[in-house]
């Protein structure tokens, strides 16, 4: 049986989700939340970057052969009939090719099929799964959908989907608020903002991403689609210099070659960004409009309290996005909707050159949804800022979009 609960952001459903999860009960219950996207507890000092820098990597993180192993071993015997199911979802998700893998280098989407393997993989008599289909690509979702179904008639077991809601009306936005004064941004050289050529990126012997050439304009605004571990979040970190690979690649921005003398603080200046990562690294229970204010010093986390000027721009930015109630709220006592809009207010409030969207929706609602569309749409409509925004969902793009980059799996 699958039930679906739904509601808008904010309207509680991963919180009774939580007290269903923690209440006395004789069911086997397995429960993934949404920020189980962003890769299991066993990272806890994860950082931002940590991701592309390999060497930081400890060598005693279990790959997810380790992990899908002690999963096994931990919810069953060790039998004919269980080796066969972990080999068929491990199939379904193409968890094959990834099983020599650390778990800190997957995406959050591959992150998402590892952790609904190990849930399923415990045959619970209820999956309660939150926001499932966040970071999947259009055709494991629509594998996922199939196999729940499946599973839920041989098994006999419940299935709760939390999703958000669909169907509310938003209001146009109005004007942008006002840009941040006092902002040395120099000038771009030429209309050239990122300029790539042989891009050859790999990982533990896995290539990554392959891109012989790419080129965006000033006042461009590029989709990058892909299936899942296709390299788009590895791109977009070469793009905002979280990558440390982006030194020994022939990648020009904003007119000049990486390494030539410039800080990577110099560089996020006229980049705003949010993406799975970033969320996943704010960990910290600051007040959501210090989280806001840290998108003008580019750092994870403020460790300068905000002038005032800066508190009332942030404040602009979240009223524009509607979460301007939020502004002292404790960003771990949020909705992850909400949480979302947040860091997308974090990204917007230094009027970058350049915004660089990772999957920028998931977890919003419908009518949230779409304001963003429409905020995006207002900020990306003037001729000197460009737009790099990755989405699994055609519906996602804004329609100023006027240019596509697709990518493809290497290996």
């Amino acid at each position: 049986m699958i039930l679906p609960v739904t509601g808008p952001n904010a309207s509680g459903k991963t919180q009774r989700m939580e007290q269903m999860r923690r209440r006395p009960t004789s069911e086997r219950l397995r429960y993934i939340a949404f920020s189980d996207a962003y890769g299991p507890a066993i990272d806890g000092t994860y950082y931002l970057q940590q991701r592309w820098n390999q060497h930081d990597i400890d060598p005693e993180m279990p790959s997810v052969g380790d992990v899908l192993w002690r999963s096994f071993l931990a919810t069953g015997p060790d039998c004919p009939q269980r080796r066969e199911r972990l080999d068929t979802l491990c199939r379904l998700f193409g968890l094959q090719q990834m099983k020599d893998r650390r778990v800190v280098s997957l995406s959050s989407g591959e992150l998402r099929k590892m952790q609904l393997t190990k849930a399923l993989m415990a045959e619970p008599d209820t999956l309660v799964l939150d926001n499932p289909y966040i970071g999947l690509d259009d055709s494991t979702r629509s594998s996922l959908a199939m196999l729940l179904e499946q599973v839920s008639r041989q098994m006999g077991m419940k299935v709760l989907l939390v999703e958000p809601s669909v169907g509310a009306e938003p209001c146009g936005p109005s004007l942008l608020p006002p840009m941040p004064g006092g902002v040395d941004m120099p000038p771009v050289s030429g209309r050239q903002v990122i300029e790539m050529r042989h891009i050859n990126i790999m990982y533990e012997g896995h290539t990554i991403l392959s891109l012989p050439q790419w080129q965006v304009e000033e006042g461009q605004r590029w989709a990058i689609q892909g299936p899942n571990g296709s390299g788009k979040s590895t791109l977009l970190s070469l793009v905002c210099g979280d990558n440390p690979q982006a030194y020994a690649c022939d990648i020009r921005l904003f007119g000049q070659p990486r390494g030539s003398g410039e800080t990577i603080w110099q560089l996020k200046r006229r980049i705003g960004y949010v993406s799975p990562e970033m969320h996943r690294a704010y960990r910290r229970n600051l007040p959501a409009i210090h989280v806001v204010a840290s998108g003008l010093k580019d750092t994870v986390g403020l460790y300068v309290r905000p002038t005032e000027s800066e508190r009332l721009l942030c404040k602009a930015w979240m009223d524009h996005l509607r979460i301007g109630h939020l502004a002292e709220r404790p960003f771990m006592q949020m909705s992850s909707g909400e949480q979302r809009l947040v860091l997308l207010a974090r990204a917007f409030v230094k009027d970058p050159m350049l915004l660089v969207l990772d999957e920028p929706m998931h977890g919003l609602d419908e009518s949230n949804c779409q304001w963003v569309k429409d905020v995006i749409c207002q900020w990306a409509g003037r001729k000197d800022r460009t737009l790099l925004m990755v989405s699994h969902h055609e519906a996602d793009f804004p329609p100023l979009v006027d240019h596509r980059l697709r990518l493809e799996k290497q290996n």
